[in-house]
């Protein structure tokens, strides 16, 4: 009985072993964790075949299914803007970000080169395209030597239109260059080098074909005098200011150094509710400005600009808009490519 009264008053630390019942506990082992198991990669065989004459250009052996950029291999010494690498010889060029292992193809896949030519960035192709409709409209309003007779040299039209003229033409073209430097945001960085030849000959040839005629010696006024004038001046301001927000909304579409494309939807702007029936209108308010423009100076060259722009510029909206149909499932069916409800 006393050395059980000395053992309850023991505390727990120093009550002997000997008192504990039961078997002794093992200690836990821990347990090793389990190798993951790797997934086996599906390596792909590529051939490439010149688009044009079908010869084999180059095979590629265990091609990662990730990769990208396939027409680096065939010709590494090319920049990757000048190469096209297509899934059929006439199709269309796959873009950059194409993975291999999402594209329609087996692991035995059958691709086709073709040599886009020289090439130059957008960005110097606009600037170049929009500085010199400016510079030579300029040469004809101050009316330099050799253009109209000597007398007329240095000389200033007596029609205040014609200075209107000379400044809504060159605010358009203004907007143009620093829309370039500091708006658009562009889905291809480069264009072929040869289209800058024919894209300057139709700019800066009607810049002087226009200029020409509204800063002549003899040119007359519109018929309708001020009036028209002021009614034209109001469609041409109000048609840039639309472009502009139409570039704006465009560009807060595309985040920097980013190619997503989404669905453009009217904004707060009321400028952009246009977009409820337009697909691209930008092209709509850049038709209203050259209509407010010939309206403005009644000039023959200028409706024949207005007319040829307004037909290239329909076969741009078209395409875009078939573009728009066949990536976004969700499109707004109202739209119109460029007009509503008409074109």
């Amino acid at each position: 009985m006393d050395t059980l009264a000395l053992e309850a008053t023991l505390p727990k630390k120093a009550q002997p072993t000997a008192l504990i019942t039961g078997p002794p506990v093992p200690a836990p082992t821990k347990r090793k964790p389990a190798k993951k198991t790797k997934k086996a990669v599906v390596f792909f065989e590529v051939e490439i075949l010149d688009a044009k004459t079908k010869d084999k250009l180059c095979f590629l052996d265990k091609v990662r299914p990730t990769s990208t950029k396939l027409c680096a291999a065939c010709y590494p010494q090319w920049y990757p803007a000048r190469q096209s690498i297509r899934l059929d010889p006439k199709g269309k060029s796959l873009k950059d970000e194409d993975v291999l292992q999402h594209l329609p193809v087996g692991t035995t896949a059958t691709f086709y080169f073709r040599d886009l030519g020289a090439q130059i960035s957008w960005v110097t192709v606009f600037l170049t395209e929009y500085a010199g409709p400016l510079l030579i409209y300029l040469m004809f309003y101050f009316r330099v030597p050799f253009i109209y007779p000597p007398k007329y040299d240095f000389t200033t039209s007596k029609h205040w239109v014609v200075h209107l003229a000379c400044m809504c033409h060159s605010f358009h073209y203004v907007k143009r260059l620093l829309e370039t430097l500091f708006v658009h945001r562009f889905s291809h960085g480069t264009m072929p080098l040869r289209n800058i030849f024919k894209n300057c000959t139709y700019y800066w040839g009607f810049a002087a074909w226009m200029a020409y005629y509204i800063n002549h010696p003899l040119y007359t006024p519109p018929t309708y005098g001020e009036q028209q004038v002021k009614m034209a001046l109001i469609i041409f301001l109000f048609c840039q200011i639309g472009n502009f927000s139409i570039h704006i909304a465009l560009r807060n579409l595309r985040p920097p150094g980013s190619k997503t494309r989404k669905i453009p939807y009217p904004t707060k702007n009321p400028f952009t509710w246009i977009f409820l029936l337009v697909s691209c209108p930008n092209y709509t308010y850049e038709l209203g400005s050259w209509l407010g423009f010939t309206l403005m100076t009644q000039c023959l060259p200028v409706a024949f600009f207005t007319l040829v722009g307004f037909i290239q510029m329909t076969v741009w909206a078209k395409a875009k808009h078939r573009s728009y149909l066949k990536e976004f499932r969700d499109y707004p069916p109202l739209r119109s490519p460029i007009l509503p409800f008409v074109l």
